[in-house]
């Protein structure tokens, strides 16, 4: 079975020079949560979840979009962020967040270093068992640690400090929104730095032809380790971001389910794009929350005629499509004036 017949793989966008400029409608892009922010003040615990789930999903979009690695265990990631700050809080008693985002980033990173070796020598469904076969082993010792992670009962008693001794966590999202916010933008930012360089172009090259790479001295194995890693923390810190704003650590943060969502958000919003791992996740959250209020029982299946009709009329995803209507329309232009 060959994954290049997925839409996820299939549809990545064509290789691009590196270019980390910043376009008129990215800074509009960035306005919108403040406008949000405004215009639905009750619902922004909502709106920091799906800046916590855009964070998440950009993670995997490094790995998937760019080097063309897939995982379906990509919450052990999650999982192990968002525990490792609740216990924190929870057993030792140190809640102070951005620590605590630091030591989750690092843990994580540890695990997806170590990890990284099994999964960078495998291709396509090697990666997805090795990754998925990780993800339910970590769940499973969560599972079974009752006594110190909670188990199924999940973890209670998370208390997170005054953010800089100053903002506290409050129950109506307000601190919560601009700390998901600040956050998910200097990780935004690391995540654009890293593939507008030329190691982000190595990556594309690597995913687009694997055994050419190393004809020109490039070090196929150590470049994949490196993106993996900081995959891995940066979905770290997204759980650890999790479990500060929500103050519960439940194993659903471990559960293949999340990672299976966010395979879902990526081919939603379009792999390989940064943008498209945000608008993805708003659209997979915005379904979620109002579908699922229409009809709690069978939200899924409207949730996936969308899945169906953004990948059978569209390629690569929303970003994907809008990017085609755009090309359409220079190309009739440009026909047009010759």
């Amino acid at each position: 079975m060959n994954l290049k017949s997925f839409s996820i793989i299939d549809n990545l966008p064509a290789p691009r020079v590196p270019n980390d400029r910043w376009h008129k409608l990215e800074y509009l892009f960035w306005v919108l949560p403040f406008v949000a922010y405004f215009l639905f003040p009750n619902h922004l615990v909502l709106v920091s979840q799906m800046m916590i789930l855009a964070l998440f999903a950009l993670s995997l979009d490094l790995i998937v979009g760019y080097a063309g690695i897939v995982s379906l265990g990509h919450a052990a990631f999650f999982g192990l962020g968002a525990y490792t700050s609740g216990l924190l809080s929870a057993r030792y008693g140190w809640g102070e967040p951005i620590s605590a985002l630091l030591i989750a980033a690092s843990l994580a990173a540890i695990l997806g270093y170590l990890t990284s070796f099994l999964v960078v020598r495998g291709h396509e469904l090697t990666q997805l068992m090795v990754t998925l076969g990780i993800g339910l082993m970590l769940y499973e010792v969560a599972n079974k640690a009752t006594d110190f992670t909670g188990g199924a009962d999940g973890l209670w008693g998370i208390e997170t400090w005054p953010i800089f001794g100053m903002f506290e966590i409050d129950l109506y999202g307000k601190t919560g929104f601009f700390y998901s916010f600040v956050v998910l933008f200097l990780m935004f930012l690391l995540a654009r730095r890293i593939v507008s360089s030329t190691f982000g172009l190595s990556l594309i090259g690597i995913r687009e032809g694997t055994k050419r790479m190393p004809a020109i001295g490039v070090n196929v194995e150590r470049r994949l380790v490196a993106v993996y890693t900081v995959s891995a923390a940066m979905a770290g810190v997204a759980g650890a971001l999790l479990a500060q704003t929500t103050q519960f650590v439940s194993l659903d943060a471990l559960g293949f389910i999340r990672s299976a969502d966010l395979m879902i958000v990526l081919v939603l919003g379009g792999t390989g794009r940064l943008y498209g791992a945000l608008i993805g996740a708003v659209v997979f959250m915005f379904a979620h929350h109002y579908i699922s209020d229409i009809n709690p029982v069978y939200w899924q299946f409207w949730l996936g005629l969308l899945l169906i009709v953004i990948v059978m009329v569209g390629r690569g995803g929303i970003l994907g499509t809008i990017e085609a209507i755009f090309e359409r329309r220079r190309e009739r232009l440009a026909g047009g004036r010759s």
